[in-house]
């Protein structure tokens, strides 16, 4: 049968199914996350910015109705007064026909407004340029078209301190250089400069009174971050505003009830050991006064499977707490639990950087690798180690080749007393607690124990230990 009968042409006549349409929620979604985005991410950044942003709105709202009334009423007053000199010049001149009065009375006018006046007999407007925008050239020309009434020429670029204004007259040309400080006024300026500076001297007080308050709450969040990793913590004094007090106090009594908890367990434990072990030493010392009874050899490897049965669970009850984590080199940690690895006769190869600093507490660290190279050594013939530096830790890195764990059981494993009798040979191992141990120590470190596969065709144990 020919394949156009059975399979469909790639052809123009099958088109790409049209996309779905965006909702226009998740359209509303997508802004949102991208505002938050843009918002600063800190609590002082966003206090800043609710400060910044009114400021801001007041500060153009008040420039704004400035530039919209004051300004523009004044700057609309003072063009109004040079072309009304200039005006009543021009009419004075009407009526003075002796060139003497004449001299005079534009001598007098200068004196009299500070305009430099001259007249030019004869001579007529140049041709006009095209007017540029200027907001003093504009007031000046409103007003010279109601004071004036005569054809003019306005040139602001010929000196930089005065503003040419030519009139045409019947005899001649009437210049005037009006100073350019009797169009403006200095206010405005001073006005500006006075709201920016004080909104500057505002921004400056709220930054180091937000910068005190922020501080607090960092310290709060460093205290909780180093309480957390099971780090000392050197926090007793609250400060700050009410609510950051409240917080701080709630954290230090929070933190002393967790002390006093683990304190307690500890001498719970302690007395546990010691009234566990006290009736099993009598037991051993029995069996040995029963000499070659026959039915004494069973009882003894029973007596030391419960001696070992109860230092795995004081182990994993006891934990590490009162350990106090320092600076150690996780790279020759490493490095000697190989070392001791290999002298009991696994195959462990090692790769890592000469040297890793990260504060831990190296007996449970220890602990806790050696639970994890024991598993790989019992279900793999061959362990790999290897560590790394992350941007917030290290990475510690265990694999092997034997048959790994399911991945739908890989939680399950860290459960105490669970053993995956389906994938791990039930004839060898413990009682289920070395993972569970290993996660434990890894978490009062602030870090995690998660499984894998690994490259080696096993099972891969990652221990993350923050800094």
């Amino acid at each position: 049968m020919p394949s156009s009968l059975t399979e469909p042409a790639a052809s123009a006549d099958y088109d790409e199914a049209p996309a779905a349409p965006i909702a226009p929620h998740d359209l509303d979604i997508r802004q949102r996350s991208r505002i938050k985005r843009l918002l600063p991410q800190t609590m002082f950044g966003r206090s800043l910015l609710l400060i910044v942003v009114p400021l801001i709105l007041v500060q153009i709202v008040a420039i704004w109705v400035f530039y919209a009334r004051h300004w523009e009423t004044v700057s609309r007053r003072l063009a109004s007064d040079v072309a009304g000199d200039i005006g009543l010049l021009v009419e004075a001149m009407r009526f003075t026909d002796n060139e003497l009065e004449l001299a005079r009375l534009m001598e007098n006018a200068s004196a009299l407004t500070n305009v430099d006046f001259a007249l030019e007999r004869g001579a007529a407007l140049p041709a006009p340029e095209p007017p540029g925008w200027s907001f003093f050239e504009d007031q000046l020309r409103h007003a010279l078209d109601e004071r004036v009434g005569r054809p003019y020429r306005i040139d602001a670029n010929s000196e930089p301190r005065d503003i040419r204004v030519q009139v045409q007259l019947p005899e001649g040309v009437l210049t005037a250089n009006v100073p350019r400080k009797r169009l403006s006024t200095s206010t405005t300026y001073v006005f500006v400069l006075w709201m920016i500076g004080s909104a500057l001297v505002l921004l400056l007080i709220a930054t180091i009174f937000l910068r005190n308050q922020i501080k607090s709450l960092r310290r709060l969040a460093a205290a909780a971050e180093s309480f957390g990793k099971g780090r000392p913590v050197a926090f007793t004094k609250a400060e700050g505003a009410l609510e950051v007090r409240q917080a701080a106090a709630a954290f230090i009594r929070m933190r002393a009830r967790i002390e006093r908890q683990i304190r307690q367990r500890t001498e719970m434990l302690a007395g546990v050991s010691h009234d566990l072990r006290t009736p099993l030493t009598r037991m051993k010392l029995g069996l040995e006064l029963l000499g070659g009874d026959p039915g004494a050899a069973g009882l003894k490897s029973d007596v030391v499977e419960m001696e070992r049965l109860i230092a795995l669970y004081l182990e994993f009850a006891r934990g590490e707490g009162t350990e106090t984590p320092v600076e150690t080199d996780i790279a020759a940690l490493i490095e000697d639990i190989a070392a001791s690895s290999r002298r009991e006769g696994a195959g462990i190869t090692v790769e890592q950087p000469s040297r890793l600093v990260v504060p831990v507490r190296p007996n449970a660290l220890r602990r806790c690798l050696n639970n994890l190279i024991g598993n790989a050594r019992r279900y793999g013939g061959h362990v790999w180690l290897s560590s790394a530096p992350t941007d917030d830790g290290i990475d510690i890195l265990i694999d092997d080749d034997g048959p790994g764990i399911p991945q739908s059981e890989r939680d399950r494993v860290f459960q105490p007393f669970v053993r995956l009798d389906s994938s791990r040979n039930p004839a060898t191992g413990g009682i289920g607690l070395g993972l569970t141990i290993a996660r434990d120590v890894a978490r009062t470190h602030g870090g995690d124990v998660q499984l894998d596969d690994s490259p080696q065709g096993g099972l891969r144990a990652r221990v993350h230990l923050p800094r």
